[in-house]
């Protein structure tokens, strides 16, 4: 499901909500866990899962192509938990 879907998605579950107003929806609500992951904070919403920040340590990787060395720095990447909830969904499906 892309994000134009979902916005189509909600506006179609709930008759009071024009597609506009279900993109604002969408997005003030992507935007939040943005900007709480940005301040390196993490965000659970219970029964889905939750986002957190991760540190990746340097690293020495491996260009395929060529097979040579290459160094990786250090960085903070995303990383999302999911909820007992959404594990136990999935799997009955």
């Amino acid at each position: 499901m892309t994000k134009s879907e979902l916005i189509a998605k909600i506006s179609d579950d709930n008759s009071g909500l024009t597609r506009k107003e279900s993109e604002v929806l969408v997005n003030t609500v992507l935007d939040s866990i943005v900007d709480t992951l940005a301040q390196g904070k993490g965000v659970e919403l219970r029964g889905f899962g939750s986002f957190t920040i991760r540190d990746r340590h340097a690293r020495t990787g491996r260009n395929p192509k060529l097979g040579t060395s290459v160094d990786v720095g250090a960085k903070v990447v995303p990383h999302f938990k999911p909820g007992k909830a959404l594990r136990e969904r999935v799997l009955l499906t």
